[in-house]
């Protein structure tokens, strides 16, 4: 039975709590990746600073580090379910406030409070070497702050909303599922940044034009909380271990016993933490391409254009035979890809590199995802999602610290193409170090160890 469920296409689809899952999962992400195109382009066109589009990365970042390794307990001790569902709550309240300040910031008054938020956003984006900074809009220290509370919501339901996943379907079918899962969230970053983008082109005019995105995205969290409560309570081993260090540290010393496991997700954190352009695109669509918001939502979906392509590819596919082999050398390809986007001045060469980045990334996304969920006993999920949840968002937000703080000393170009170069030689030590990645073969092949076979 589970060589036939590996060999078919849809063989996640057929289960209707995963269609549950991945309908909430899509609807949500299309609303999440609208809200990060109209928040990057709100906080762009306030500030006219790209260290303060790297300072979005520094303040999503934060909660999800500190709040993790505590999320990933328990999400091992209570239900996943309703730990997703009070995340999804949060974030209707977020986009909620979103859109509220869209279309009342420009009454607000500057109170000593906002003020003094200006003050300290512009004291770290001078800290990190942007002297010329000034930040006079009392609606941007709010931004940042739901952007935080944001964080806060993703801290929490993250490790709980990875550990449901692998309780939905079979072990059989779950690399399928990882596969459609990762072809629904890069639809989703295709119709979100696209879709957002165009509503921003459309309403530029308008008194208040970020508002119609918030509002949608708001509608998309709500889609997610009823999706969600339509499953059922999942029952797993959970970990009834008295609360101390050593349980809140236990998915930590599993990752690093667990050599394949950390191979990649440190291959992760560093490729993205240098090659990611992402957050310097509207650098990009307003300074080098000059395409305004539209062009941006473009650029924003191009990546996950060719992620969902190669998705797809791969979901009609059986699993990865050479699996380690196909992992490092897409991230090397991945870091090429973003070198010539660094160094284009052509829009639509500029976006065949992104979607290029996207075909080679999501080779990597598979490969992780699957690996770490399957390697995994189910009474550790929890906890050795929050790590991986923290290499990610590590990874993704500190990445576009990072590069809002190099383009700020040395130009985005800078920025990018020495990034890309940094992905490549990132990833010839990964394979020096850990060379057991370069001989890993079939992910038909891994199975879930114990915290001594790790050891061992």
């Amino acid at each position: 039975m589970s060589e036939v469920l590996e060999h078919q296409p849809y063989a996640a689809l057929s289960y209707s709590n995963f269609r549950r899952y991945a309908l909430g999962a899509l609807t949500s992400n299309i609303g999440m990746q609208m809200m990060a195109v109209a928040v990057s382009w709100q906080i762009y066109r306030l500030t006219h600073s790209s260290l303060a589009l790297g300072l979005v990365g520094l303040v999503e970042v934060v909660p999800v580090v500190g709040l993790a390794l505590p999320a990933g307990q328990l999400a091992d001790r209570l239900s996943r379910r309703r730990l997703v569902l009070g995340s999804a709550l949060a974030m209707v309240c977020c986009t909620g406030a979103l859109a509220f300040l869209a279309a009342n910031g420009d009454h607000l008054a500057k109170s000593s409070l906002l003020t003094w938020g200006n003050h300290l956003l512009e004291s770290m984006a001078r800290g990190l070497g942007e002297h010329s900074i000034q930040i006079t809009s009392p609606v941007v220290p709010l931004l940042y702050l739901i952007i935080a509370v944001l964080g806060v919501a993703r801290a929490v339901g993250g490790p709980a909303r990875a550990a449901l996943l692998p309780m939905l379907v079979p072990t059989a079918a779950f690399s399928n599922a990882v596969t459609w899962n990762s072809s629904f969230f890069q639809l989703s970053a295709v119709v979100g940044p696209a879709l957002g983008g165009l509503i921003l082109a459309v309403t530029a005019n308008h008194a208040a034009p970020f508002a119609p995105v918030y509002l949608l995205a708001m509608a998309s969290a709500v889609v997610l909380f009823v999706t969600i409560y339509l499953l059922p309570e999942q029952q797993f081993e959970r970990n009834n271990e008295p609360v101390s260090l050593a349980s809140l540290s236990a998915g930590v010393r599993f990752v690093c016993r667990q050599r394949i496991i950390l191979a990649t997700i440190t291959l992760d954190l560093f490729a993205v933490l240098l090659g990611g352009a992402v957050a310097l695109l509207p650098v990009y669509a307003d300074q080098i391409l000059h395409v305004g918001p539209r062009g941006l939502g473009l650029l924003r979906a191009a990546p996950s254009v060719g992620a969902l392509m190669m998705a797809l590819v791969l979901a009609h596919r059986p699993p990865m035979r050479r699996a380690g082999p196909a992992l490092l050398g897409s991230v090397i390809g991945f870091g090429l890809a973003t070198i010539v986007f660094g160094l284009s001045r052509n829009f639509w060469l500029s976006l065949a590199m992104l979607w290029l980045t996207g075909v080679l990334d999501n080779v990597s996304v598979v490969v992780r995802h699957t690996l770490v969920q399957v390697l995994t006993p189910d009474a550790m999920r929890g906890r050795v999602s929050a790590v991986n949840q923290v290499f990610i968002s590590l990874s993704n937000e500190m990445g576009a610290l990072e590069s809002g703080t190099v383009a700020a000393a040395f130009g985005p170009i800078v920025s990018v193409v020495a990034g890309g170069i940094g992905t490549i030689l990132v990833t010839l030590a990964v394979a020096g170090f850990w060379p057991e990645i370069a001989r890993f073969g079939s992910l038909a092949d891994a199975k879930p160890v114990s915290d001594d076979e790790a050891t061992a």
